[in-house]
C-alpha cells in the first residue's frame, strides 16, 4: 500500500500526513451490506429498517472483494442494517476470508446461536462486534428497542463458550450511558471481549435525537478522563480526536480520514467519504461504475479534493488545532455547520457559540439522503431548536405480506427458540455503526 501522491520530503513527514494525503488503498473500508434490520435503534447512522431491492448481489458483492483482495486492503468492516439477514451472509464472508481480505462485522447479536458461534470462533480471519448501548436494559433498551439488550447478551455467552478471543463490544456513548462505563467494561471483562467506544454522530436518524443524546459538557470531560486512565485496553476507531483539546492527545491517528483512508460502500454499490456522512455531498460514485471500486477511490474528484492541504479555516488560529483538526466533517455537516468550523462538540466551547449563531441565521440543516426506517411517515422537521422526544412504537405483524420489496422482514423465515413465536419484533431502536 502506498501514497498516492509522493511529496518531496515524504521521506521525513509524519505518519499522519501521509494518511491525510490519502492512500492508494483504504486501510479499512466500511461495507453496508443490507439496509434490512429487525430492529429500530432511535440513533442508527443508515437509517436501517427496510431492505433495498437494488442491493449488490451476491456476484457482485463477490467482484468487489475480487477488488479489494488485488488491492490490497487489510480487512473490512461490514455492517448495515443488520449484515446477518441477508440469506448469502455466511457465503460472501467465507468468500471473503478465503481471499485474503479479513472481516469485521457489527450485529446486534439476533442470529448469534451456538452453531454460529462455533463457525466464527474456528475462522482466524473474522472479528465480531456485538452491538450493546446500556449496561442495564433499562438504558439499552430504551435506545435499541425491547429485549435486545437480551440478545446481545445471549450472542456473547454464545461466543464466549465456543472459545472465541477479543471479539468486540461495541457502545456508541450517549447521555444516557457515559455513567457506565466501567460496567460495559465489566460486561466485556466477563465474556473475554475487548471494548469498543464510538462517538454518537448526528447522522441518519442520529440526526433526531443528537440533541437530546449526545453527551454533556461535563460527560465530554467524564468520557476524556475515563480514555485517559483505559485507554490502552479500549477501541475507539479514532472517534474521539477532538476531545483530544481537553490537552493529552488520545490514543490513535487523531484525524478525519474520510477519503483518504477509510470510505463507505452501501448496499446498492455507492461509494461515500464517510460512514457517517450518507448524502450526497459526500458521493463519490458506485462499484458499478466501469472503473468499479478502485477507480472511484483513486480517481474521484471528490476524494482528490479532501486529499489536499486542509486549510483549518476558522480553527487554524486555536492552539489545540494540531491535536484535533477541527472534529468530526459529519458531525459538522449534519448540524448545519461548515465543514471549516469547529465540531458542534468542540471542548473548547466554539463548537456551541456557532450552533447558537447557526439557530440565529435560521440556515438550513441538511438531511441524510437515505432513509429505510421501518416508518412510513415522512421525517419529523429538524429546527436545531431544542431535544427530540423519543417514541417507542410496536409493528403489529411481521409476518404481514410485504407491499413491495423494501417492506420485506429482515427476519423472514427465521425464528429462533429462544425468541420464540409468540414474540414480535418491536420498533423502537435499533443500529450500529459500524
Amino acid at each position: 500500500m502506498t501514497l498516492l501522491t509522493e511529496a518531496p520530503a515524504a521521506r521525513s513527514m509524519r505518519l499522519v500526513d501521509h494518511f491525510e494525503r490519502g492512500l492508494d488503498a483504504p486501510i479499512c473500508l466500511t461495507w453496508e451490506l443490507t439496509y434490512a434490520c429487525n430492529l429500530s435503534c432511535v440513533h442508527c447512522l443508515s437509517s436501517s429498517g427496510r431492505r433495498d431491492p437494488r442491493e449488490l448481489t451476491t456476484e457482485e458483492c463477490k467482484a468487489v472483494i475480487d477488488e479489494l483482495e488485488r488491492m490490497q486492503v487489510f480487512y473490512v468492516n461490514i455492517g448495515g442494517g443488520e449484515p446477518t439477514v441477508r440469506s448469502d451472509f455466511w457465503e460472501l464472508l467465507d468468500y471473503a476470508t478465503a481471499h485474503h481480505v479479513g472481516v469485521k462485522f457489527s450485529t446486534n447479536g439476533v442470529k448469534i446461536d451456538a452453531d454460529a458461534a462455533a463457525r466464527l470462533a474456528a475462522n482466524d480471519y473474522v472479528d465480531v462486534q456485538i452491538s450493546l448501548d446500556g449496561a442495564t436494559p433499562e438504558v439499552n433498551d430504551a435506545i435499541r428497542g425491547p429485549r435486545s439488550y437480551e440478545t446481545a447478551m445471549r450472542a456473547m455467552q454464545n461466543l464466549s463458550e465456543a472459545g472465541m478471543k477479543n471479539f468486540k463490544l461495541s457502545v456508541v456513548c450517549t447521555r444516557t450511558n457515559i455513567g457506565q462505563l466501567d460496567e460495559f467494561k465489566a460486561i466485556a471483562d466477563r465474556y473475554g471481549a475487548q471494548l469498543r467506544l464510538t462517538r454518537l454522530r448526528p447522522s441518519g436518524r442520529g440526526a433526531d435525537v443528537w440533541d437530546e443524546l449526545h453527551p454533556t459538557q461535563e460527560q465530554q470531560r467524564e468520557l476524556y478522563e475515563w480514555l485517559v486512565a483505559h485507554g490502552d485496553q479500549v477501541l475507539t476507531g479514532d472517534s474521539f480526536f477532538h476531545l483530544s483539546a481537553y490537552g493529552q492527545a488520545l490514543p490513535g491517528l487523531n484525524l478525519c480520514g474520510a477519503g483518504r483512508v477509510v470510505c463507505l460502500i452501501d448496499p446498492i454499490g455507492d461509494v461515500y467519504a464517510c460512514p457517517f456522512a450518507i448524502h450526497d455531498e459526500f458521493l463519490a460514485g458506485s462499484v458499478r461504475d466501469p472503473g468499479g471500486f478502485a477507480g472511484v477511490w483513486r480517481e474521484s474528484a471528490l476524494f482528490t479534493r479532501l486529499r489536499q492541504p486542509q486549510s483549518g479555516g476558522a480553527c487554524s488560529s486555536c492552539q489545540f488545532f494540531d491535536t484535533c483538526k477541527g472534529g468530526c466533517m459529519a458531525a459538522k455537516f449534519f448540524t448545519g455547520l461548515p465543514l471549516d468550523g469547529p465540531d458542534p462538540e468542540c471542548v473548547q466551547g466554539y463548537g456551541e457559540e456557532a450552533l447558537a449563531k447557526r439557530k440565529d441565521d435560521g440556515g438550513g440543516i441538511p438531511r441524510p439522503s437515505v432513509d429505510r426506517s421501518h416508518r412510513t411517515s415522512p421525517p419529523r422537521p429538524r429546527t436545531g431548536m431544542g431535544p427530540v422526544r423519543l417514541t417507542l412504537s410496536r409493528r403489529e405483524d411481521i409476518t404481514a405480506a410485504p407491499t413491495s420489496a423494501c417492506d420485506e422482514s429482515p427476519l423472514a423465515g427465521f425464528a429462533p427458540e429462544s425468541i420464540g413465536a409468540d414474540r414480535r419484533h418491536q420498533e423502537g431502536s435499533l443500529t450500529d455503526p459500524v
